[in-house]
């Protein structure tokens, strides 16, 4: 079983995660720490890392992406 390694966060890539799960929550009320926060941050990681690498494109990947 191979499993993927990532290079560690840069504190940019914090900057822009940190922003973009911000202003996602802030919008919906939702608090960070909450259930549906931590589910948003780890989606959030998973779009950062497939390339939506800027405040602008994470955040509009994360309102265009369906939660359930």
């Amino acid at each position: 079983m191979s499993m993927m390694v990532t290079a560690p966060f840069s504190s940019d890539d914090i900057d822009v995660l940190a922003s973009a799960l911000y202003a996602w929550c802030a919008e919906r009320s939702v608090k960070l720490h909450s259930q549906q926060g931590l589910s948003v941050a780890n989606i959030a990681i998973n779009l950062y890392d497939a390339g939506y690498q800027t405040q602008d494109k994470l955040l509009g990947a994360l309102h265009e992406y369906e939660f359930h």
